[in-house]
């Protein structure tokens, strides 16, 4: 049975792998390998750890296979860097995951983006009850999609 609970400062380097295991099919999709997902460090980790809440979804083989970060500014929680390892894709785990920190934050708004050519992830965010409420053009290749649920 998985589990989903808060990452601890000894979790981060496991994080960060899968972070970048993870990313690749975003990279891939985007044609992109200098998305920031696949440049952050460890020590930008350990700082986001500092002021972010990190959980963990955890398998029965205690392995890290998923991942979320979020922050509260505002009324507003700010969520990042959802993931769940390839392998335990399409099982609901990033629902989960999003639903767990929600749980974090009761009575919040909530905002994340992706990309607009990311439709798997848009229709994840959307199953979940996020609505798109802005668009916002990086270059020509990129757009970020933001959504929110209130």
């Amino acid at each position: 049975m998985i589990k989903i609970c808060k990452a601890t400062k000894e979790d981060l380097p496991q994080i960060l792998d899968l972070q970048y295991l993870a990313y690749q099919s975003e990279a891939e999709y985007l044609n992109n390998y200098n998305i920031p997902p696949l440049k952050q460090t460890l020590d930008e980790l350990e700082e986001e750890f500092e002021n972010k809440i990190i959980l963990k979804a955890i398998s029965d083989e205690n392995k890290i296979i998923g991942s979320v970060r979020g922050n509260l500014q505002d009324n507003t929680v700010y969520i990042g860097k959802l993931m769940v390892h390839p392998d335990y894709r399409n099982r609901g785990l990033g629902s989960k995951l999003l639903l767990e920190l929600e749980n974090y934050f009761p009575k919040s708004r909530y905002e994340l983006f992706t990309s607009t050519q990311s439709a798997h992830n848009i229709r994840l965010y959307e199953e979940v009850g996020y609505v798109a409420f802005d668009q916002r053009k990086v270059d020509d290749k990129l757009t970020f999609v933001y959504l929110e649920k209130q």
